[in-house]
């Protein structure tokens, strides 16, 4: 592909996390536009000018009645058809935080089965709204967005983002065809005992991320896009930060999939 790829950065009531996501993608050299979820439910059709369709964070619709639930229905009544038209035609989606609560809630990331969703994010095991910067270890499997990448640190922020499993199979299924993307570590990188509060929610596997069986559609709690400058780390004055900022490699990733 010789143009700059395009992406659709989703807008729905309650979307907080827009504009820091849009200039991400800038900074990693996509061509990000909003496009607020009622206007793409009048023309599904307009998803197909874009190569990365991306949900950012937030709280859709005021997470009234669940963390995405709303705008993963909308997703399911009027937008399947054309979502997973966009997936099958080689491009990708990103969910990010919000974004990864409605992926999961409408099974594009895990299908629903005969017993309804397999996988799901529920509240943190502290029971409260927890934000603080974590480490996170890339796995070895599909995922786009974590080619090439190892141990991350990112900030998460959020009260429903535990990810648990169903049952032991679906989670060992997960882990043996690499689509657990992102795990929480410790900060030395170990990923044994993952306490709170290096796993901050107290995901089942320490899981963060996990991707579809392509590796192109993938959702993540933790936010990328707010560490895609040195003067994001907390530390950044206290340290010599030489490598690129960690966030700013998966959107790198994004927008190199199509070179």
């Amino acid at each position: 592909m010789t143009t700059t790829p395009k992406v659709l950065i989703l807008r729905s009531p309650g979307t907080n996390c827009e504009m820091e996501t849009a200039h991400a993608f800038e900074l990693a050299g996509g061509d990000p536009e909003f496009l607020h979820v009622n206007r793409l439910v009048e023309s599904p059709e307009a998803i197909d000018e874009y190569q990365i369709l991306c949900i950012p964070g937030g709280f859709s619709y005021g997470d009234d009645v669940g963390a995405g639930k709303i705008l993963a229905s909308q997703f399911r009544n009027h937008l399947r058809d054309a979502v997973e038209r966009f997936r099958d035609a080689g491009k990708l989606v990103l969910g990010i935080c919000n974004g990864f609560q409605v992926l999961i809630k409408t099974g594009f990331l895990v299908p629903l089965d005969h017993g309804g969703l397999p996988v799901t994010l529920t509240w943190n095991n502290n029971g409260r709204y927890t934000c603080r910067w974590v480490t996170l270890k890339s796995g070895k499997g599909p995922c786009v967005f974590t080619r090439g990448l190892d141990v991350v640190y990112l900030p998460v922020a959020h009260a429903e983002g535990r990810f648990v499993t169903r049952d032991a199979e679906i989670m060992a299924n997960l882990q043996s065809s690499g689509r657990v993307a992102l795990r929480y570590v410790n900060d030395d990188g170990s990923n044994g005992n993952v306490p709170f509060p290096a796993n901050p929610n107290g995901s089942d596997g320490h899981v963060a991320g996990i991707c579809d069986e392509s590796g192109r559609v993938f959702g993540l709690m933790p936010h990328p896009e707010r560490h895609v400058d040195r003067t994001h780390h907390p530390r950044w004055t206290r340290e010599v930060l030489s490598r690129t900022p960690d966030g700013l490699g998966i959107f790198r990733n994004a927008i190199r999939w199509f070179e």
